[in-house]
């Protein structure tokens, strides 16, 4: 089992336990400080989507932070346990965990969300299908944090996300886009 520990909030260095998976690879430590720093006043009563949970890292972090609501969207059966188990253990209110891929959840959820981190396996290569799937799931100016192993400009994004910010970290390459 593996482990890391939010950096921010109500639950600042909580440490929170996640499953050996392969592809699984948790958002960096300075790149999360640096997304949460960028949105410092746009979480709080805000509703997440956590696209592609993993360890759950971003959307604990936000629900931390002060977020309403939060669903995070994990396929893999013993991970989706667990992350349910951290919630239980955080005692945090306004979280979901659907056990399904991203592509099959979008039927699943209502309403829209004004904040989305969509962060896939990077093999994968679902950038540009998530995105477009997910878009109608978006509020109007929706904040969008994307993370790949490639330039952000060349992942097939919507062209009405416009990038506000972005930072490097190793092979890490990150951006916060607000939907125009």
């Amino acid at each position: 089992m593996n482990q890391l520990r939010i950096i921010g909030g109500e639950w600042k260095r909580r440490i929170i336990r996640f499953e050996s998976i392969d592809g699984l690879r948790p958002t960096p430590d300075r790149v999360r400080e640096t997304l949460f720093n960028w949105l410092m006043w746009d979480v709080a009563g805000r509703r997440v989507l956590d696209l592609c949970a993993g360890s759950g890292a971003l959307g604990l972090e936000a629900l931390s932070r002060g977020a309403a609501e939060c669903t995070l969207i994990e396929p893999h059966k013993k991970q989706a346990l667990q992350l349910s188990k951290s919630l239980s253990e955080l005692k945090a209110e306004g979280a979901q965990v659907i056990n399904l891929t991203a592509q099959a959840a979008v039927n699943r959820i209502d309403g829209l969300y004004d904040l989305m981190f969509l962060d896939p396996p990077y093999s994968l290569n679902l950038w540009a299908d998530l995105a477009s799937i997910y878009d109608a799931k978006l509020s109007d100016h929706a904040l969008i944090y994307v993370e790949a192993d490639r330039a952000l400009d060349s992942l097939g994004l919507p062209t009405h996300w416009t990038l506000t910010k972005e930072t490097k970290a190793g092979s890490v390459r990150a951006g916060l886009f607000k939907k125009t």
